[in-house]
């Protein structure tokens, strides 16, 4: 058997294998404001109004329990937005809550909670009932 030499090989390449594809570049001609251009932010952009929507307390017929139901949804918006709505104001809200038929209902007294976030969504939330 062959006796292994103890000293270590290189293995980086050695200095003629290195390249830098992007040596041979400058920023020379380019304007200087596309530099500022990158590093500004997006402005937002107001949205359209998606519509009416109707938010009640109610407690009649609920043994008892207070529900905050939000109803009349513009017909365009599919069931699958009203869904995926209905799972993000329960976890806004912090509580239970369904979806039944285009009538979402919210276990608990959250009708202010859910009026500040009906309006960062761009609907047009009304107090319904008394």
């Amino acid at each position: 058997m062959s006796k292994r030499s103890k000293e270590k090989l290189s293995t980086d390449g050695g200095d003629g294998l290195r390249s830098n594809p992007f040596a041979a570049l400058s920023n020379e001609g380019l304007p200087e404001k596309s530099l500022q251009v990158a590093n500004k932010q997006p402005q937002k952009v107001s949205q359209k109004p998606k519509g009416r929507v109707e938010v009640r307390r109610e407690k009649a017929g609920r043994g008892g329990k207070t529900v905050t139901t939000l109803s009349a949804f513009p017909s365009h918006l599919p069931l699958k937005d009203l869904e995926a709505m209905t799972l993000e104001l329960k976890k806004t809200c912090a509580c239970g809550g369904t979806l039944k038929g285009r009538v979402i209902e919210l276990q608990g007294d959250v009708v202010d909670l859910v009026m500040a976030e009906l309006e960062k969504r761009s609907f047009e939330p009304v107090r319904a009932g008394g």
